[in-house]
C-alpha cells in the first residue's frame, strides 16, 4: 500500500532530496531548487544554518544564491545542466573516437571507474578520451608502411 498519493519518481528519474521534485537522473543539480542532486547534505545545512561548506563558492556566487531566493529568479540553463552538458560533449567525443559502439564507450568508462572509483563519471570520460588517444597514437605510430 502506498504510503504518499505523489506518483514515484520514474525509472530515469530520481527525487531531489531538498524540494523533493522529479529529476533526471543524469542532471547534477536540480532545475526547480538548484541545490546539488548527489551531494545535497552540504547545500542544505548551507540553507538552514548559514554555514559555507564549500569554499570554492565566492562572494558573488553566495549574493547570486540570496538574490535568487529573495526573488523567486530560477537558475540558469547553464547553472542547472552544465555538468551534465559537458558530460554529455566529452560523451560523443570519445564516441565519434570508438566509431559510434556505445559498448565500447561504457567499458572505458567502466574501466577509468574501477581505477579512480572516487572520481566523478566527468574525470571518467577525460580519463577514458585520455587514455583512447595515447594507446591509438601509440598504436598508430608504430604501424608499418
Amino acid at each position: 500500500m502506498p504510503t504518499s498519493i505523489d506518483p514515484p519518481p520514474r525509472e530515469n528519474e530520481i527525487e531531489c532530496a531538498n524540494c523533493g521534485a522529479h529529476v533526471f537522473i543524469e542532471l547534477t543539480r536540480c532545475p526547480e531548487c538548484g541545490v546539488n542532486l548527489y551531494e545535497p547534505e552540504d547545500e542544505i545545512i548551507d540553507k538552514y544554518h548559514g554555514s559555507s561548506s564549500s569554499p570554492q563558492k565566492g562572494i558573488m556566487d553566495k549574493l547570486g544564491d540570496l538574490w535568487r531566493r529573495i526573488t523567486g529568479k530560477p537558475y540558469s540553463a547553464e547553472e542547472v545542466f552544465g555538468d551534465a552538458l559537458n558530460q554529455a560533449a566529452l560523451y560523443q567525443d570519445l564516441l565519434n573516437k570508438v566509431g559510434g559502439d556505445h559498448g565500447v564507450v561504457e567499458r572505458l568508462i567502466a574501466y577509468e571507474s574501477d581505477r579512480m572509483p572516487e572520481a566523478n563519471r566527468y574525470k571518467w570520460l577525460q580519463a577514458a578520451i585520455q587514455r583512447w588517444e595515447r594507446d591509438n597514437r601509440i598504436i598508430g605510430s608504430s604501424k608499418v608502411d
